[in-house]
């Protein structure tokens, strides 16, 4: 679990990022969480859109996006979610 003050600093490293997945109306699959898990591992801290047209809770979507690619909630403001997990081998982010 994170810290406030890690989820603080990780909200200001996220600020620049601009969302490199889309979910739209066909919601969360398997294929999405493969490739969210693999740029997770390159980058760790991501953004993720959720697009008008996808009708599910964006909070639900947040939430399956975090539980299916084991990673941390960081964010979720407007349609925009950030999510965090350490990298094995392109550990960059270094945590207060």
């Amino acid at each position: 679990m994170l810290t406030g003050k890690q989820k603080r600093f990780l909200r200001a490293e996220a600020h620049h990022l601009t969302p490199i997945f889309q979910v739209g109306k066909g919601g969360v699959n398997e294929n999405m969480i493969t490739q969210i898990k693999e740029a997770l591992e390159v980058r760790e801290l991501i953004k993720v859109a959720i697009l008008q047209n996808n009708t599910d809770d964006k909070h639900e979507v947040a939430q399956d996006l975090a539980a299916g690619a084991g990673a941390e909630l960081v964010q979720l403001i407007g349609h925009t979610v950030v999510l965090y997990k350490e990298s094995r081998e392109n550990k960059t982010i270094q945590l207060p």
